[in-house]
């Protein structure tokens, strides 16, 4: 389970301070999918990376599994799985090598790695390219290989930013039934995209951020009862709408 209480973030820019998150609070649940919905520049990327421990914030918490992200970041990241929104590949290694890499530096032995390799090969579709080079890979092997990197060590809890991005029809089909997978498994994933009938086939529930701030949050079916809106997407869009509105 993924808590996140009041969050704040704060950057320097030459027009004066941007809050790119200010007062974000939410709870990411085991054995669900939390979609993180918001428009570009809405503080969603800036609110994972406070929650896999790539920033600190400036005020609020997070707790992984009850652990404060804060006070024991390296306890964190072993039960984290993240994707995020850069996913570079190592192009001279093998998808094989790169997932194996990523084993050995969170302190694997060599038969776990290959097990749990094996294991994330054949759950992502990956029999064919598994044993060559990545450079050359479409953004979809890419993606996949990224994934299973970010597995490898099995963590209960996984963040991933938007898996789903420039992938063809057939691809993004078999990264849904993936995360299906991961949530029948009893994981915490939060998932953020853009691709609002993502959103309503795989969340469970839907954090909206705008501006920073919480807008909506719950199921969908609670989200469209929220705004009065029998579609997601419109929900969504009068959600963001009354945040517009206060800021103007």
């Amino acid at each position: 389970m993924i808590e996140v209480h009041d969050l704040h973030k704060t950057f320097k820019a030459k027009t004066g301070p941007v809050r790119a998150v200010d007062g974000v609070s939410f709870s990411a649940r085991d054995g669900e999918i939390t979609g993180l919905l918001g428009p570009n520049g809405a503080g969603k990327t800036t609110t994972q990376r406070m929650l896999y421990t790539l920033m600190r914030p400036e005020r609020g918490w997070v707790k992984v599994d009850g652990i404060d992200v804060a006070k024991d970041p390296e306890a964190v990241r072993r039960r984290l799985g993240v994707l995020p929104d850069a996913r570079g590949v190592y192009k001279r290694l093998t998808a094989r090598e790169n997932i194996a890499y990523f084993g050995r530096l969170h302190g694997m032995d060599e038969a776990s790695i290959a097990r749990r390799s094996e294991a994330l090969i054949e759950a992502l579709g990956m029999r064919e390219e598994a044993n060559r080079q990545t450079e050359g890979f479409s953004q979809g092997q890419r993606t996949k290989t990224a994934i299973a990197r970010a597995l490898v060590h099995d963590p209960k809890n996984v963040i991933l930013d938007e898996p789903t991005n420039g992938l063809d029809v057939m691809t993004t089909r078999a990264m849904r039934e993936f995360l299906h997978r991961l949530r029948a498994e009893g994981r915490c994933v939060i998932f953020s995209s853009h691709i609002m009938q993502e959103v309503a086939a795989l969340c469970d529930r839907i954090v909206v951020i705008a501006k920073g701030h919480v807008v909506a949050q719950g199921t969908p079916d609670e989200l469209r009862a929220q705004t009065g809106e029998s579609n997601l997407e419109d929900a969504f869009v009068r959600a963001i709408g009354s945040e517009e509105g206060l800021s103007a």
